[in-house]
């Protein structure tokens, strides 16, 4: 396809970036593009398979304590999450109970609910009212020292990068680029990489069998890294 025409589809405001990146080399912007697409793909896909984990988890173990509709539960009169402090988490799960109305199922509700969602129960409110034993879900997570504490905090802003990544590949931004700047650099993209690779392990998943064969970061990493 002539650049011309790929710039037409694309926009030139998006484009922009890209042919800045590339010295005004066309054919290379267009190759970034792509190359782009196929990282935010495999990097999304990943970040699925880590949320559905993430939520499974803390689902065994809230339902190991509080009963199997615990989610549910959670907002009846007393329930854990029926406070001021944890009054925007006990309106989203209202919301979704209202949306199911008759269709409700514990599953079902559990899967309405967002990474930000399951993010916000490590927040110091959400954290406390649940009995302060989420952390148990990693099992595998490093050992605090005076410099670090991995806490439920840590936890938290942990999983608010995740959420940051996955959200701008929702809304098509690339992950090429030093952020801010249209200069190639895949750092952000391998961070956050990284980090889910890190928390699957604190889980004592084997993210290696768990991804085989749909994980293909490293390799298109290496292709935008090369142009």
């Amino acid at each position: 396809m002539k650049y011309s025409v790929f710039e037409r589809i694309m926009s030139r405001p998006r484009m922009n970036r890209y042919m800045v990146a590339c010295s005004n080399d066309s054919r290379k912007a267009m190759t970034l593009y792509r190359l782009n697409l196929k990282l935010s793909q495999e990097l999304f896909t990943i970040i699925s398979c880590f949320e559905i984990a993430l939520r499974n988890a803390i689902d065994y173990h809230y339902s190991s304590i509080h009963g199997s509709e615990w989610l549910k539960n959670s907002v009846s009169r007393n329930g854990m999450f029926d406070n001021q402090k944890c009054r925007k988490t006990s309106l989203i799960i209202r919301r979704e109970l209202r949306k199911l109305n008759n269709n409700y199922s514990h599953p079902k509700l559990i899967a309405e609910m967002d990474l930000g969602f399951w993010r916000y129960l490590f927040s110091q409110p959400q954290f406390y009212s649940g009995g302060q034993s989420l952390l148990k879900i990693f099992p595998a997570k490093p050992t605090s020292s005076p410099t670090v504490q991995y806490n439920h905090r840590y936890v938290f802003n942990e999983l608010e990068r995740i959420n940051k990544i996955r959200n701008r590949i929702a809304h098509h931004e690339p992950v090429c680029f030093r952020l801010g700047n249209p200069v190639i650099d895949t750092t952000y993209a391998k961070q956050n990489y990284r980090l889910i690779k890190d928390l699957f392990n604190w889980m004592q998943i084997d993210e290696a069998s768990l991804l085989y064969g749909i994980d293909h970061v490293n390799q298109i990493v290496q292709r935008i890294d090369d142009l």
